[in-house]
Parts: C-alpha cells; structure tokens; sequence
C-alpha cells in the first residue's frame, strides 16, 4: 500500500512541502526567509488540494527538525505538531543536515560521500558527513558546530576522504565558506544542493518507514538544536 505522506520544512530560508499521495508526488517551495509562517499553510493548502485529499487521509507527517534558524525551525516544528494534533497523526522528524545530503546524492548519484554545512553565522556552520548507502544518506558523524577552519583538521577527516571515490559539499555553508573550510579544494561542490527541500526529507522519511522506523507523537517531536559545547563522535557502527 502507498502511503500518502506531507513533508514540510521551514529550517532554513527554504520554505518547502512535499505530499506524496496516490503514488504522485507534490511540491510547493520558496526562498522565504521572513515569510515562512504566512507561506507555509498555504503551501500545504495547495498540496493537498492539488493532490485531491484532505488532511485526515494522511497517514502520517514528516517535518524537518533543523539545525538552522532558531526561529525558522521553531516555526516548522510548531505548524507540524498542530497539523498532527488535530489529526491525530505520527510524525516522522527529519535533520536539516540529512536531507542536504540526500539532496546532493539524488542530483548525482554517483556521490559516495557528503559533508553538509550550513551557515550558521558568526564565523561558524552547522556540519555532518555521510554516506550514500544504496542511494540514502547515511550519516556518519554526529552534527556538531563548527568554525569557519580547514576542515582537514577535524578527526573525521582522514578516515572519510580514504573511503570516498566522490566526496561533495552541500549546503550554504560551502556556498559562502568553501574556502575557509576545504582550502585545498578536496571536496566538489554541489552547488545545485544549497538548500534542503522537504521533498528529500520525504525520500529520508519513507526509507525509515520501509525499515521499521518509529514516528513520534505530536507532543514527542522537538527541535534539533546543535550548540558548540556538541562535540563531535562517530556514530556506532557507521564507517
């Protein structure tokens, strides 16, 4: 059985719906990075009326969860737990970090591997590698905060550049930084991949789903966060 899916993410200056409903898929986005709380409705809005459904025949939501905007993930976390609480629907939270790199894997599939940065101003981005796992984004390390240094130095380094064949940047963080982070120009930038778009945060959502992954309630689901005391570790059983 398909399931008829709502992704929405207001992370970034990205505002962005993806509905995937009676095996089509559906899209609303734009550059909105003061409007996101009059826009965001009224993309879902159009979705579902395009889509030809109501709200109550959702089986489930998918919100993007940051890190980025404090204000912008609040928003997004905040019209996913009213759209759940009045349907009483599961919600299947997504990264922001994630969804870059799945956005840099769908736009060439021959990535391998991905280090998502976002600008998280004053001289720091919010950054996570991963790999590309039979075309998912998997991640490998923990999202940290990190300064605007060559990235060789981090202890992930070395490891994840000997397994790469493909190792691409994705998010605004190269797009204002790639000098400063990778001065030896190691990484290919994936310029086309600048910011997330809840159309991947569906695909990350129903490959969870598809192996056993766990919604959280209304009341569960919670901002992602990522401050610089977070240091960084590798996840267990990642490589």
């Amino acid at each position: 059985m398909t399931l008829n899916l709502l992704a929405l993410d207001t992370s970034t200056e990205h505002c962005s719906v993806a509905l995937q409903a009676n095996g089509q898929l559906y899209l609303r986005a734009a550059v909105t990075p003061r409007e996101h709380s009059q826009k965001i409705l009224g993309f879902v809005d159009d979705v579902l009326r395009e889509a030809g459904i109501s709200l109550q025949q959702l089986d489930g939501l998918v919100s993007g969860i940051g890190p980025g905007s404090f204000t912008g993930v609040r928003i997004g976390v905040s019209v996913a737990q009213g759209l759940a609480f009045s349907c009483d629907l599961p919600v299947y939270p997504v990264d922001t970090l994630q969804a870059l790199a799945q956005q840099a894997i769908r736009l060439d599939d021959s990535t391998d591997r991905v280090i998502s940065a976002i600008d998280a101003r004053m001289d720091e981005v919010y950054l996570a590698t991963f790999k590309n796992a039979n075309g998912l984004a998997e991640q490998l390390s923990a999202a940290q905060m990190a300064p605007l240094t060559d990235l060789s130095q981090q202890p992930w380094w070395p490891h994840l550049v000997n397994n790469a064949q493909k190792l691409q940047g994705a998010g605004t963080g190269w797009a204002a930084y790639a000098s400063q982070l990778d001065p030896q120009q190691q990484v290919s930038v994936c310029e086309a991949a600048l910011l997330p778009h809840a159309q991947d945060m569906l695909h990350i959502a129903l490959a969870a789903i598809a192996n056993g992954g766990a919604a959280v309630s209304a009341a569960e689901l919670q901002p992602l966060y990522v401050r610089n005391e977070v240091a960084w570790k590798k996840l267990p059983g990642r490589d």
